[in-house]
């Protein structure tokens, strides 16, 4: 479960979230809208503890974001719509990333594969020199292989062709389905079957929130 009450974020003179409140329960998927400036990514970024709120509090299974962020992150998976600069080599990230928190190496690369991406001759390249579309597919594998029970995505498929698209849809649905699922995404129409929560952002505030 994920509590947030009363959340402020600002910068400077600039509130960009404004009293916030919003609770997601078990097995929840929402859709999170709005224009760009509305707080979504700036939401998300306090949920996963990179900013710290000028007021209120996020509370992750029970874990409060800041105080205690590695354990209110230990059982959440992100994807961000901009995939990293990161210099190490695809194994190297790979390795380091199940060391965080002891998954399966040889999952990542099942994921990869039901991606329609053949990840072992890669190892050796620096991540960064990956395609976006590849680099979306290793960000999305790791995300699944960690078996999380919070995920989320931030324009997940902006790099994906449409089949790719698909692909991910369909390990949505097989892998997914009992967790907790927040997508950031303007792609409305691929959420539709997926999504049973939608919140609308705007100018900081949740100006809509209903069951779809």
């Amino acid at each position: 479960m994920i509590e947030i009450k009363e959340l402020v974020k600002k910068f400077g003179d600039q509130t960009v979230l404004n009293s916030i409140n919003l609770t997601v329960s078990d097995k929840e998927k929402l859709m999170i809208l709005g224009q760009n400036g509305a707080g979504k990514t700036t939401l998300m970024r306090c949920i996963l503890g990179e900013y710290k709120p000028d007021a209120g509090s996020i509370v992750i299974n029970g874990y409060q974001t800041i105080e205690e962020r590695v354990k209110s992150l230990e059982k959440i998976s992100f994807v961000p719509q901009l995939p990293p600069p990161l210099r190490q080599t695809v194994r190297e990230l790979i390795n380091y990333s199940s060391s965080l928190t002891g998954f399966d190496k040889g999952s990542i690369a099942n994921f990869c594969q039901k991606m329609d991406l053949d990840i072992e001759p890669h190892y050796k390249k620096p991540f960064f020199k990956l395609s976006g579309g590849m680099k979306q597919k290793v960000l999305i594998s790791i995300a699944l292989a960690r078996d999380s029970n919070v995920l989320i995505f931030d324009e997940p498929t902006a790099n994906l062709d449409l089949k790719g698209r698909e692909r991910f849809y369909d390990l949505i649905n097989e892998y997914c389905m009992d967790k907790i699922l927040m997508f950031i995404s303007h792609r409305v129409e691929d959420l539709a079957g997926l999504a049973n929560r939608k919140i609308e952002l705007d100018i900081g505030k949740i100006v809509s929130d209903e069951k779809i």
